[in-house]
């Protein structure tokens, strides 16, 4: 999304089975555990732990935790024992620029899983490229990060080469939404809404391309400030357009107000976002009026990934009191990736870590290749994910419930 975007949500887990009461030992920071012997390789977590968006903030925490964890019990790299170490950015560039300044004098760490937020990510990117630290993004969506400012204008160029992440882009993203909008929902006129901010404004834009040249008509176009939750103006500008769909780049606290309002409002319309309000909260402030809104979200549903089983399993019975929410499995995904570039490190330097470790994780994360939680883990030349499956979920019965898997084909 996010800025984000998952291991998706699926309803029976959205419904209950992911709200999980504490029953493990962890500290107050959610370290993992630290184990006995050996060196000690800390692997940062930059996300959002307090405020509107805290909710998918710490299920990516809790998610690096249990990787971690589960690395040190299996003593999966000899030698090394790992930790988390976690800051809150709030959501704010200006305190994710901080983080990264913070984790990168920390000589211990190694890695750093995060930002949730593709505006975070922009100003924490030349710190960690700066020191060489790899970072890997389990929920950035904006392709900027990746591929340049022109990697829509045909030029695409890798900005940092110590920028990696296990989601797939919004150029992948808003042409998928637009197609499953126009072709399977059959909506032809939409109006456009999102928060100026870099992912939602980023999402939006690829959506509209795609809708427009589908042949489907914008019939509107506005702006609103995240800082608020009175979107009733807007509502009534949506209800004399004439729209029968409204498309919304943001994310979930703005998104269930405004879908809200939308209905109030009396236009009977779905709403459909990104992975930024894929989550359980959004349903929860939107109510009723969530009923029949689509959202697109990164990968495919739990109930069709064998692989997270063991995920959703052990992230249960280690007794975190949030749940894991929209990126849990990729930050999972995130977290191993680093792992596996330390492992390939030690293995390569007769079992030590080499006095220039952050360069060398770095260069081995862009081989790393396993079978993750969400399926295939691998980066192309970009650092961009290999997997670009997305799934498309409707509000059905107060739960997202998976209509339609697939990728968006140009």
């Amino acid at each position: 999304m996010r800025q984000r975007s998952l291991i998706a949500l699926t309803a029976t887990l959205a419904a209950g089975a992911l709200t999980l009461s504490a029953c493990g030992s962890r500290d107050d920071k959610g370290d993992s555990d630290s184990g006995s012997g050996g060196t000690t390789v800390t692997i940062g977590v930059d996300a959002p732990l307090t405020g509107d968006l805290s909710a998918l903030g710490l299920g990516i925490k809790n998610s690096v935790d249990l990787a971690a964890k589960q690395a040190n019990e299996k003593k999966y790299v000899d030698g090394i024992t790992f930790k988390i170490e976690a800051l809150d950015d709030q959501a704010q560039p200006s305190s994710g620029q901080q983080n990264a300044t913070k984790l990168v004098a920390d000589k211990a760490v190694l890695g750093v899983v995060g930002p949730l937020n593709s505006s975070v990510a922009e100003s924490m990117q030349k710190v960690f490229d700066d020191a060489k630290l790899v970072e890997v993004s389990p929920a950035n969506t904006n392709p900027a990060l990746t591929q340049g400012t022109d990697w829509n204008g045909g030029t695409k160029t890798r900005p940092y080469k110590s920028y990696f992440r296990t989601a797939t882009t919004d150029a992948i993203q808003g042409p998928f939404a637009a197609q499953y909008v126009f072709n399977d929902s059959k909506k032809k006129k939409v109006f456009v809404i999102d928060d100026k901010k870099t992912y939602g404004a980023g999402l939006a834009a690829t959506f509209t391309e795609e809708f427009k040249k589908l042949g489907g008509s914008v019939v509107g176009t506005q702006h609103i400030d995240p800082e608020t939750k009175d979107f009733s103006a807007i509502a009534t500008q949506v209800k004399s357009s004439g729209a029968d769909v409204v498309y919304y780049g943001g994310e979930y606290p703005q998104a269930g107000p405004l879908s809200k309002q939308i209905k109030a409002a009396g236009a009977k319309i779905p709403v459909v976002g990104g992975d930024g309000i894929y989550s359980a909260d959004f349903i929860k402030l939107a109510g009723a009026s969530a009923t029949g809104d689509l959202a697109t979200s990164v990968g495919a549903p739990v109930e069709e990934l064998p692989s997270a089983k063991e995920f959703v399993a052990n992230y249960k019975a280690a007794g975190y009191k949030e749940a894991y929410e929209a990126y849990g499995g990729y930050s999972y995904d995130s977290a191993w990736a680093i792992i596996e570039a330390v492992k390939k490190v030690v293995e390569d330097n007769d079992g030590k870590l080499p006095d220039d470790a952050r360069a060398k994780v770095t260069e081995a994360m862009q081989n790393v290749s396993f079978e993750g939680v969400t399926g295939k883990v691998s980066f192309d030349e970009y650092g961009d994910a290999t997997n670009k499956q997305l799934t498309v979920y409707a509000v059905e019965n107060g739960a997202w419930s998976p209509v339609k898997s697939g990728t968006y084909t140009g």
